[in-house]
């Protein structure tokens, strides 16, 4: 007998426990990762840990037998198979509870955004339903390549702006070239064997997917950045950094005094620093677009402001101010109304 077969023994013994209670993995992997997001500014090495556990586990399934038959060989450890499937199963778990509540808050579900959510949704049910999870996913490795692939895209959309605090435009251009390059073995197990120029097939494919995802970017939520509170007025105290009274609808006569004021209260991480456009948009065409810069770590969110003097000869219809980021992901929007003034009374009807 080994000296380390007493660690053989213990895994053994984990992995009978799991056999036994397999509901435990789903329960805990829901309850750390909605944990996580709620103790984010405390916590924050956990998006860290959870990063690289995604990474280091994709090459575990790219490498798995070469590295399970060393781990034996060398060391004499003996790894079970359903050891291993319920530690990915639990880090899939985690990571998309984790990720889940802030797509869910950053997303403008009556955009194409709600399709990206809703995906997300489905793939963290599929995590905790084990016949799906085990019996229709896990034995597809190509299928359970790609999902594990969008896991680690979420992943990197929330981590990246967390913990390295780069821009949101950045975030979304790392985690997709991480997740297209990742996209590698499902690519080629599509891709037939007896194909001349394989290897530029799936080369094609690679970057069509690249390609297609940074041009889809506005179906993505910002993940980490979200409108707190919004408003359309006339005027904006800027002293205290609140706008006046609200309006839903306005006349075009009242423009003509000193314009109107767009108001977004944005929650951004703690040393985010963040450029994004208020695009007002007149019965769907957009008509004129103003950057400014905000700052991540404040609790109520990052109050800043637009200032539209210039207004259409005839500004009567349907108004939006669309904030997006950089890179053309909404955050939210804002919406009005401008009538028009009312007709003067006939001669002789006053």
């Amino acid at each position: 007998m080994t000296p380390l077969s007493p660690i053989t023994s213990r895994i053994q013994r984990i992995a009978e426990l799991l056999r036994r209670y397999p509901g435990a993995v789903a329960a805990f992997g829901f309850v750390s990762g909605l944990a996580s997001f709620f103790l984010i500014e405390r916590h924050r090495g956990s998006v860290r840990v959870i990063a690289v556990l995604l990474l280091a586990s994709w090459v575990w399934l790219v490498l798995e037998r070469l590295l399970r038959t060393r781990l034996k060989r060398r060391f004499g450890i003996a790894l079970p198979p359903v050891l291993l499937n319920y530690a990915m199963q639990l880090i899939h778990q985690e990571s998309l509870f984790f990720t889940l509540p802030f797509f869910i808050v950053s997303t403008a579900w009556n955009t194409g955004q709600a399709v990206f959510t809703s995906s997300l949704i489905g793939a963290a049910l599929i995590a905790i339903i084990d016949p799906i999870y085990y019996r229709r996913l896990a034995p597809r490795r190509w299928l359970y390549l790609a999902y594990h692939s969008l896991t680690l895209f979420a992943v990197l959309l929330v981590a990246l702006p967390l913990i390295v605090h780069l821009p949101t435009t950045q975030s979304y251009g790392i985690a997709l070239g991480s997740a297209a390059l990742l996209s590698f073995p499902s690519l080629a197990a599509s891709v037939p064997q007896q194909l001349r120029r394989r290897g530029l097939a799936v080369i094609a494919l690679m970057a069509t997917l690249a390609a297609g995802g940074w041009f889809a970017r506005s179906a993505v939520p910002p993940a980490t950045l979200w409108l707190a509170r919004g408003a359309i007025s006339l005027e904006v105290d800027s002293a205290a950094r609140q706008p006046g009274p609200a309006l839903k609808t306005l006349t075009a006569s009242q423009l003509h005094g000193d314009g109107l004021y767009a108001f977004t209260a944005i929650n951004a991480p703690l040393g985010l620093t963040e450029r994004i456009h208020h695009d007002w948009v007149h019965n769907g065409k957009v008509v004129d677009s103003i950057e400014l810069d905000i700052s991540g770590g404040r609790e109520p969110g990052y109050r800043a402001w637009t200032h539209k003097t210039n207004f259409p000869d005839v500004p009567n219809g349907r108004w939006e101010v669309r904030v997006v980021t950089a890179g053309g992901q909404r955050i939210g929007t804002l919406r009005f109304r401008i009538a028009a003034d009312a007709s003067p009374p006939a001669p002789g009807q006053a």
